[in-house]
Order: structure tokens, then C-alpha cells, then sequence
């Protein structure tokens, strides 16, 4: 990717994580995942491998804006030492 597409898709992240649609995800995310993590909900071994995959999803949805906050930091670290 070049700087230019680069920059545009960190700024296309930004624009989404300042969105009401996306915090408004991040609300339900957070609420789904209180209610998947439950191992006494479980009925067994299948349910609890499936929870543990929305988990991870969740978690995943739920730390995407720092991800990408420190994808992008690490990006500026090395332009700046490339000048």
C-alpha cells in the first residue's frame, strides 16, 4: 500500500470509530459478549467451543479501534525514522 492509500484507510477507520453507528455497536458488542460469556449457560462441550468463537469475535470487534490506533502509530514511528 502507498502512504497515500495507507493514510486514507486509517482515516476511513477514524471516520467510522467517531460514527454513533459504531458506539452504538460497541454498546451491544459489550452487552453480547457479558451475555455469551457464561460457562454455566453452556449445555456442553459444543456450545462452549462455539461461545469461545464468539468471544473472540466480540473481543476482536471490541479492541479493533486501538488495533488500528496503534497500527497507525507504529506506521508513523517508521516514516519518521525512514526521514
Amino acid at each position: 500500500m502507498t502512504d497515500v492509500e495507507l493514510e486514507k484507510y486509517y482515516r476511513s477507520f477514524e471516520e467510522m470509530f467517531r460514527s454513533d453507528g459504531w458506539k452504538n455497536l460497541m454498546q451491544d458488542m459489550k452487552g453480547s459478549a457479558e451475555n455469551v460469556n457464561s460457562v454455566e449457560a453452556c449445555q456442553d462441550d459444543k456450545d462452549l467451543y462455539f461461545r469461545k468463537g464468539q468471544l473472540v469475535v466480540m473481543a476482536n470487534m471490541l479492541n479493533l479501534e486501538a488495533q488500528i490506533e496503534t497500527a497507525k502509530q507504529e506506521q508513523d514511528e517508521e516514516e519518521v525514522e525512514i526521514d
